[in-house]
């Protein structure tokens, strides 16, 4: 994989702007996240000085957190909902489709940085089981079918 190139001007503007913020550091590393989307192990040390904080602290921060990533991510972060309905529904075959129209793993993103593979406990979209998420989109109701058409809208924007 390649190494996704760090934009540190971002990162820099973003921790001016929350500079000595007594409870600023959830919204700096979201605003982080949101941006760039992760937080780069390099910046916890200015994101602590400018806080005030030790690096252990920012670091258990984000570590605690599920929603912050100290790696990259793919342009589309594909989440699949292991939850109850969705596992009765069928969940565990859209996974394994998922896995073979992707060519990725659990966890992983793939090399071109287009798409992350994540599973999570629940979605809370129960009524629309089997679910998963692209970026901040629910999908539901999915079957075979329906998870390819989904992944074909996010391939054809590749190119765009």
């Amino acid at each position: 994989m390649k190494v996704k190139e760090i934009a540190w001007n971002r990162i820099s503007s973003i921790i001016d702007a929350h500079k000595g913020e007594q409870w600023g550091l959830i919204p700096l590393l979201q605003d982080i996240q949101e941006s760039i989307g992760y937080i780069p192990p390099e910046a916890i040390i200015e994101i602590s000085e400018a806080l005030n904080l030790s690096p252990a602290q920012v670091q258990g921060v984000i570590t605690f957190y599920a929603g912050f990533s100290l790696t990259p991510k793919g342009k589309y972060v594909v989440r699949v909902c292991r939850g109850t309905a969705c596992h009765v529904k069928g969940s565990r075959s859209i996974l394994r489709l998922m896995k073979k129209e992707l060519g990725l793993e659990e966890g992983e993103t793939s090399p071109d940085y287009q798409f992350t593979l994540e599973t999570v406990a629940c979605l809370g979209a129960c009524f629309l089981a089997p679910t998963m998420m692209v970026n901040r989109t629910y999908y539901g109701k999915l079957s075979p079918p329906k998870v390819g058409s989904v992944l074909a809208q996010f391939e054809k924007q590749e190119g765009e």
